[in-house]
């Protein structure tokens, strides 16, 4: 399968199934040079079976994969080479310090001595966690074991980086963090595939978007233009024992109207009439703010909770 040079990953209508359950449905993206490309979708839209099966972990049922060049699963070993990874959960070794879980990991890559003893302070320095160099993850923070993480899927100096859900669980700070030093890998010409849960994450990090839902790609472009395409412009949220009632007697005033819990959305083009109608009101709150990639999420993919992983 040809490959431009500008394209480092291709998945072209990959398929997966587990039984009679298909988990990845005739998917096809690319992840180009210096991009940072955001996977997004409920729980059990293939998101993590996208990324195994990229990384030769999971077999494909059908579909071709190649990456640098180089097809996938045949010649996966050759294409690690040049990838870094981080999986949603920390496989950082407990009985190892931080340095040592870097050196380590680089042998994995047949990295000389010199280079090694070059660049692990640089990967701690990077990770912030040069005071913590010989301690061991189990005496390191949430937000520094993802770091650490991070600092080990850049030892041998990627091309493209697989991070599947890097800061769940991460306070805000430490999600701060790890988005900095994200935008810094991808100002280096660094390419990111991401997956997140996270809206902001995915609108601050990702240059374009995939959306997948059971399994198939459901929209793809940038955020921004993802949001004009499928939205209307503006938000009104309303809030309160009334609010309801409200929502029933003014919804011709809205593209839209949604419930969910107490809170009523109103989405619409034009904001001005119904936000003079509630300057009025005294027996409900309400929040008016441009649409966001939640209120895309939520409208493709549905508000109800999915309880499968």
């Amino acid at each position: 399968m040809a490959s431009s040079p500008s394209v480092l990953l291709r998945v072209d209508r990959l398929t997966k199934r587990f039984g009679a359950n298909t988990v990845v449905d005739d998917l096809s993206f690319e992840i180009r040079t210096g991009e940072c490309l955001g996977v997004i979708g409920p729980n059990g839209a293939g998101k993590t079976t996208t990324i195994r099966t990229c990384l030769g972990l999971t077999a494909p049922d059908s579909g071709q994969l190649s990456a640098f060049g180089l097809s996938l699963p045949a010649q996966v070993r050759e294409a690690k080479a040049r990838l870094g990874v981080v999986t949603q959960f920390d496989s950082l070794d407990p009985d190892f310090t931080c340095a040592e879980n870097l050196r380590v990991f680089s042998s994995y890559f047949g990295l000389p001595k010199r280079v090694v003893d070059e660049r692990v302070p640089k990967l701690l320095d990077f990770a912030s966690l040069q005071s913590k160099a010989n301690a061991r993850p189990g005496e390191l923070s949430g937000g520094m074991r993802r770091r650490l993480s991070l600092a080990r899927a850049l030892v041998n100096d990627p091309d493209l980086l697989l991070l599947d859900e890097p800061t769940t669980g991460l306070d805000p700070q430490a999600r701060h963090l790890m988005w900095e030093r994200l935008k810094l890998l991808l100002q280096q010409g660094k390419s990111i595939l991401l997956t997140t849960h996270f809206m902001d994450e995915a609108e601050r990090l990702c240059d374009r978007l995939l959306v997948l839902d059971h399994g198939r790609k459901i929209a793809e472009g940038r955020p921004r233009g993802l949001i004009a395409e499928h939205l209307e412009s503006d938000v009104i949220e309303l809030y309160g024992d009334g609010a309801k009632a409200l929502a029933d007697r003014h919804a011709a005033m809205a593209q839209r109207v949604e419930t969910s819990g107490e809170t009523v959305f109103f989405y619409l083009s034009e904001p001005k009439p119904l936000l003079a109608l509630l300057s009025e009101e005294h027996t409900v709150r309400y929040l008016h703010r441009p649409a966001n990639l939640e209120d895309l999420f939520l409208k493709l993919t549905g508000r109800q909770i999915r309880d499968d992983a």
